[in-house]
């Protein structure tokens, strides 16, 4: 004889109030009924329709010992259970969807437990869809402190724009006076931006999550090719934790992810959505101050942020899950399983050995001024600069300057960093005729005139 058991869990509200009281507490989250059933018998597993979606790792093994009842004597067992959510499969079914269409089901989906993480840059259009559905939204943004003063205005305007109140976190203040009184205000140029961010934006981001079971993300492919040319609509967040805790509780959106750079400026400009100013003065993608600067024509977006850093390391911490580690110990082969492509292939750019590089730095007296440029072919702002490179090869084919290429990552990079000054991707060195040591091209400007100046005062 079977006893048949009913398992039910409390309707309580989940309350966010473990959050440190330093940060804007997010609203109380609505209650969560396990109230569908699956009956479990000797010969099948069935489960009824209309189940609440949820997380991939939220299984019935977090329901406590004293919600179980004894009820009557049967021969089957029935348990509350929750449904598991595919979002591989739904990642695949969006794929094509338009950001409205993903934003709504979004919404859908998560009401008050999902929120839009926003920066003040371009993913302003993130909150337009929200609005444009129709349905409640909030909206969350990291004030690190050190923030440019158009951001904070932006911030203003929008929640004017909107009729919105945007949920603001704050990095603790003890960490940030410890590191500051320690390492001084600007210690990130000399040792990285990663503790800076972690401290600033990782954890506060970390604490907001904890109160959610989705975020929403302005992400796209054409961002970054080295760590996000692959990011899906919607994924399990390979990183962080939602509400429920542990490995799968947090679900993040990024419905811009196949939308292009131009695109997403048609949209709001056509909307006429409220910008940050920073954007007319050639600032693409914006994040702190000290660590944000305009691009010019033919840099890649994200070379405007932490320029002093190689391309690889230009993720903040906020989505590192992007950033997938490769198993040859030759870093530069393929990136997130792609083989990567040679550039700089002109007939005019010659490639260089370390043997030869080696040569050329021996020799005294050249017959003949080089231009040389130091690279990764996985590295977006090399791949940026590469037409302009193989032109300026072109056009000083015969005219007794050398155009060449030496690929500097992997096996080579302690030798490029040691013997040719490579600080990070690209680097341009010219060779003089007269001399032996080799000078360093400064600028940030590598179109073919600023290129072609440089060499003539120099070579």
């Amino acid at each position: 004889m079977a006893l048949a058991i009913n398992v039910s869990s409390s309707s309580s509200p989940i309350s966010t109030s473990s959050f440190p009281s330093s940060d804007l507490k997010a609203p109380q989250i609505c209650s969560l009924k396990l109230s569908d059933r699956i009956n479990v018998s000797s010969a099948s597993l069935s489960l009824s329709s209309g189940k609440r979606s949820s997380v991939k790792a939220l299984n019935v093994q977090s329901i406590t010992k004293e919600a179980m009842v004894p009820s009557e004597v049967t021969t089957e067992k029935e348990v509350d259970v929750v449904e598991v959510e595919d979002f591989e499969e739904l990642a695949k079914k969006l794929e094509t969807a338009s950001p409205l269409e993903i934003m709504d089901k979004a919404l859908e989906k998560f009401g008050n437990d999902i929120a839009i993480a926003f920066s003040g840059a371009e993913d302003v259009a993130l909150i337009e869809y929200a609005h444009l559905t129709g349905r409640p939204y909030r909206v969350f943004s990291l004030d690190t402190g050190r923030l440019n003063p158009e951001t904070y205005r932006l911030f203003d305007t929008v929640e004017k724009h909107y009729g919105i109140r945007i949920e603001y976190m704050f990095p603790d203040a003890v960490e940030v006076q410890a590191l500051v009184r320690n390492k001084g205000l600007f210690s990130f140029y000399e040792d990285g931006h990663q503790e800076c961010c972690r401290i600033r934006k990782v954890r506060p981001l970390r604490r907001a999550l904890k109160g959610l079971r989705a975020w929403i993300t302005g992400q796209r492919k054409d961002q970054s090719p080295g760590t996000r040319s692959e990011i899906p609509v919607v994924q399990v967040d390979p990183v962080f934790e939602g509400l429920d805790g542990g490995a799968g509780s947090l679900v993040k959106w990024n419905p811009v992810a196949n939308v292009e750079g131009n695109d997403v400026w048609s949209f709001l400009r056509t909307m006429d959505v409220p910008v940050n100013t920073l954007h007319a003065a050639g600032y693409v993608s914006i994040g702190c101050e000290p660590c944000t600067r305009a691009v010019l024509p033919g840099q890649h977006e994200r070379e405007g942020r932490w320029w002093w850093e190689d391309a690889k390391a230009k993720e903040c911490g906020l989505h590192k899950g992007n950033i997938k580690e490769s198993s040859n110990e030759d870093e530069t082969a393929n990136v997130n399983g792609t083989t990567v492509e040679d550039i700089f292939r002109s007939e005019n750019v010659v490639s260089l050995s370390r043997q030869g590089i080696e040569n050329l730095m021996k020799l005294e007296n050249r017959k003949e001024a080089w231009i040389v440029v130091l690279y990764a072919p996985w590295c977006p702002f090399c791949q940026a600069m590469e037409a302009s490179f193989d032109e300026l090869a072109d056009k000083l084919g015969g005219s007794g300057v050398k155009v060449a290429k030496f690929r500097a990552d992997g096996d080579q990079k302690e030798f490029a960093k040691s013997e040719l000054q490579l600080g990070s991707f690209p680097t341009i060195l010219v060779f003089p005729k007269n001399s032996s040591r080799p000078i360093k091209y400064p600028s940030e400007k590598r179109d073919v005139d600023s290129l072609t100046s440089f060499l003539n005062l120099v070579r």
